[in-house]
């Protein structure tokens, strides 16, 4: 794929949408609607393989940014990642969408590039991702009743049998 689209080329592109990424990252709700755009878009794109894998945890490191729920990566990252969405939906392509096939390489181009940047973010991501749910899977620590945390206190308080107290 590198000999029919220029990376650099591709890089650029991405960084002319910066200005537009960082505006719509104060407005949460702008963010919600690109990616739900970029999710309908991408259900047209034919499977692309290794290249895209990282895409959905782009998408959910974007909304978990948003949401407040995940704020341990640089907004800058966050708005790279936003360009990407914004190419994918603007029609400023540099291989129209409309040519079978061939259309989306410009598509799939940018967007790798984005992810390749953001890689070492995205494993984090997915890594944070991994530990909640393994926390989330951990039973709990029951706490004492009320009734019965007196009694604990007590017994902990009473020497053993056979203690050296």
């Amino acid at each position: 794929m590198s000999n029919i689209i220029d990376f650099e080329k591709a890089k650029d592109i991405l960084g002319g949408y910066t200005a537009q990424a960082q505006e719509m990252l104060k407005d949460g709700t702008k963010v919600e609607a690109a990616l739900e755009a970029l999710e309908a878009k991408m259900k047209e794109i034919p499977t692309v393989g290794e290249g895209l894998s990282k895409l959905p945890l782009m998408i959910s490191m974007i909304r978990g940014y948003i949401t407040k729920e995940y704020t341990e990566v640089s907004p800058k990252v966050i708005a790279s990642m936003l360009c990407a969405v914004l190419y994918l939906l603007k029609g400023k392509d540099l291989i129209k969408d409309s040519i079978p096939v061939v259309g989306y390489l410009d598509d799939i181009a940018v967007t790798a590039v984005a992810i390749k940047l953001s890689e070492a973010e995205l494993d984090a991501y997915a890594q944070w991702r991994l530990n909640k749910a393994a926390a989330a899977a951990e039973p709990a620590a029951e706490e004492p009743a009320a009734e019965e945390a007196p009694k604990l206190v007590a017994e902990a308080e009473e020497p053993k049998s056979g203690s050296a107290w």
